[in-house]
């Protein structure tokens, strides 16, 4: 299951795949495009990855279920709070 660290753990491995493609790009006149194309690709993904797991980590919308009876779902749990 997902926790809080693992915004960490996932920005840990873009910084490292991030040197890896800083010092493992194909050398020539292109190098500094393909560091750039890299590195912004990497950092891109990331953000939308983290982005979308605290999204589910922390919800804006508290979800409501519909499938209950009317009788039941008139009480609140205090976890939504």
């Amino acid at each position: 299951m997902a926790n809080g660290w693992s915004i960490f753990v996932g920005l840990f491995v873009v910084v490292v795949l991030s040197a890896v493609a800083w010092m493992f790009a194909p050398k020539g006149e292109n190098q500094t495009i393909w560091r750039s194309s890299l590195i912004l690709s990497l950092a891109a993904c990331y953000i939308m990855w983290a982005i979308t797991l605290m999204a589910q980590l922390h919800p804006l919308v508290v979800p409501k279920r519909s499938d209950m009876r009317p009788e039941h779902s008139t009480t609140t749990h205090p976890s939504f709070f």
